[in-house]
């Protein structure tokens, strides 16, 4: 009885989107950091339990190997076989794993007070980001440190704004080249031309 509890909790988290099954679901989950805990059937390959082992090394996740065979895990989640499972919700893994220790508690004890410590974990952290959000609504701000204590900085007498002039005053003349919006004097560099000799055709008579 209390094992088609367990094979029902694996179908409704299938259907819900929380369990990766296949040794490509389960790697992809598992490095990801999604899965939270690894399922293995009890008569899975030694090579089966190998690769299940690394991929939860790799997610820094629990693996454990179920009374359940194969075709037996195949049968509740719809496949003809499944070797290889991994659930990614928090709450839905500790409950797989808490009905497991009921059965068999010198097994699962171990694993379903860990997965007990996730959720506590799980659930403060979204306490706490429900309660941010809910400041955030409200338009309070956590004040920042030393914000009033804090000294203003002196500005440079460099930096401080010139005194403005008078009415009648007038901008200094800048010597030299001109500035970028004067216009060129076209003829500023040019030598005067002298008049004399052969500048203008004498008329004949």
């Amino acid at each position: 009885m209390e094992n088609k509890r367990i094979l029902s909790l694996l179908g409704l988290a299938l259907r819900g989107g929380n369990l990766a099954v296949g040794e490509e679901p389960v790697e992809a989950a598992a490095r990801a950091r999604d899965a939270r805990v690894l399922l293995l059937a009890a008569d899975a390959a030694e090579n089966t339990r190998r690769r299940a082992e690394h991929f939860a090394l790799a997610g820094q996740c629990l693996w454990l190997r179920t009374p359940f065979t194969k075709e037996e895990l195949g049968m509740a989640l719809g496949r003809t076989s499944v070797a290889l499972a991994a659930v990614t919700d928090t709450g839905l893994a500790s409950a797989v794993v808490r009905r497991l220790a009921e059965g068999d508690p010198v097994r699962y004890a171990e694993a379903a007070a860990q997965l007990e410590v996730k959720v506590r974990r799980a659930e403060e952290r979204k306490a706490e980001r429900l309660a941010h959000e809910k400041n955030l609504r409200r338009g309070k701000r956590k004040p920042g440190k030393n914000a009033e204590s804090s000294p203003k900085r002196a500005v440079p007498a460099e930096r401080r704004a010139a005194p403005s002039r008078g009415a009648g005053s007038r901008p200094a003349v800048r010597r030299g080249r001109p500035g970028p919006g004067a216009r060129a004097k076209p003829y500023a560099h040019s030598h005067p031309v002298k008049k004399g000799k052969g500048s203008f055709r004498k008329r004949e008579d």
